[in-house]
């Protein structure tokens, strides 16, 4: 009978949550410490600590499905076949706008390293009205269209 009641006890014991006070202070050369044992010297201050935010697994599971299956509906409603086959003119005006664009993007990058580089006062100037410009028409012609 002992036996049953000090294994009770310690089950008891060891479900009850542990709480342990957690200690900040700041030593003579300016680390910040943390610990269990507040200093003996040391001004220092006790933390307060908040429990942990729990969400069950079945609300992260369900949740997770759900997102899934609209992935899937979408990836369905652009599938290839649905769509109206492009023609030939279209892709072509697609390819020039493509190289516009990709012209744009270069000499972008290049001003920016030039800029990078280094320059004179008035130099500097002058790149960055070019690359302001040269933003604008990219804006317009590639990223708004």
């Amino acid at each position: 009978m002992p036996r049953i009641k000090a294994t009770a006890l310690l089950c008891l014991l060891a479900t009850t949550p542990a709480h342990a006070e957690v200690y900040r202070w700041t030593d003579a050369d300016g680390a910040i410490h943390f610990s269990d044992k507040p200093p003996k010297r040391l001004p220092h201050r006790e933390l307060e600590l908040r429990n942990p935010v729990t969400v069950p697994m079945s609300e992260n599971l369900r949740q997770s499905r759900k997102i899934s299956a609209t992935r899937d509906e979408v990836q369905t409603m652009l599938s290839a076949t649905d769509r109206p086959q492009k023609s030939r003119s279209t892709r072509q005006s697609e390819d020039k706008q493509k190289k516009v664009c990709d012209g744009y993007r270069n000499k972008l990058d290049r001003i920016q390293s030039q800029l990078r580089a280094g320059y004179k006062n008035d130099r500097g100037n002058s790149l960055r009205e070019k690359r302001r410009r040269l933003s604008k028409a990219y804006s317009r012609e590639c990223i708004l269209r």
